[in-house]
């Protein structure tokens, strides 16, 4: 799986939302309680769009348990021992195929421009770029617009429902967790056939994308008092800007985004 964020707290927090990530406080910090003093209370930011933050933390917690030990240490064994061009070549392989579902997701939206852009991108990286293994199609001037049918359902009109926080999956709301399956079905791992060859595909995307994230992860640390909120305010503000194209309208504070207008 292929993750993209519209700005660098987006991209660690969004980014590690999805793999829970490690909460620990930087070394030496200055903000550390002393033995003699009680640690002060840390403030709850509650959200309107959050209705079920008491069960999504712990899911959060949980997630945040399962890579700290196991994710993560294995995307470092991972990235120590593979050599950066095969992994810059399958990240490119990645980015082909999701690159096919979002020239899908961009002509659903009423972007046909942009869709045959995308078209003309996968060609590219197809015919020139070794099937995808290179990525002349970026030097061409060709770049990458990821769409996927969250996004689609959003562009329509379709209400994001609360936040929700999903086992091993991380963050999402109502209407991109109902979409998520049919944009795992376009990936590479359902491409890659049934049975052991899905599962296999399914965790060597997984490593090789928390692999990506792990110096995002330490920036985390250091920026977060609270990782819960600050991952999905990160993620929430993410997916506006997606289905907005990048210049979503101003609410009001109290007032969470729901839908974006059909056409826009």
């Amino acid at each position: 799986m292929t993750l993209r964020t519209f700005a660098a707290g987006a991209i660690v927090a969004a980014g590690l939302g999805l793999f829970g990530g490690c909460a620990t406080a930087p070394a030496g910090s200055s903000a550390a309680p002393s033995s003699t003093a009680a640690a002060p209370a840390r403030p709850v930011l509650r959200s309107r769009a959050d209705p079920w933050e008491n069960l999504n933390r712990k899911i959060f917690a949980f997630n945040e348990a399962v890579d700290e030990a196991v994710l993560m240490p294995v995307a470092k064994a991972y990235k120590a021992v593979v050599p950066d061009l095969v992994r810059e070549g399958f990240d490119n392989v990645l980015g082909n195929v999701s690159d096919i579902w979002s020239a899908v997701n961009l002509f659903l939206q009423g972007k046909p421009k942009v869709g045959a852009d995308m078209v003309m991108r996968v060609g590219a990286n197809t015919v020139f770029g070794l099937g995808g293994l290179l990525d002349p199609a970026s030097e061409m001037g060709l770049e990458r617009d990821y769409e996927d049918f969250g996004q689609t359902l959003g562009r329509w009109g379709v209400p994001s429902g609360p936040y929700l926080v999903l086992p091993f999956l991380g963050p999402r709301t109502v209407r991109d967790g109902l979409a998520y399956p049919l944009d795992r079905v376009t990936s590479l791992a359902s491409l890659a056939g049934d049975g052991a060859n899905m599962y296999s595909m399914t965790a060597l995307e997984l490593i090789h994308t928390r692999a990506g994230l792990l110096a995002s992860g330490a920036l985390l640390n250091q920026i977060a008092l609270d990782r819960y909120v600050f991952v999905r305010e990160a993620y929430l503000a993410k997916r506006r800007n997606d289905i907005y194209d990048g210049n979503p309208p101003e609410v009001p504070d109290d007032d969470p985004p729901e839908r974006a207008p059909a056409g826009k």
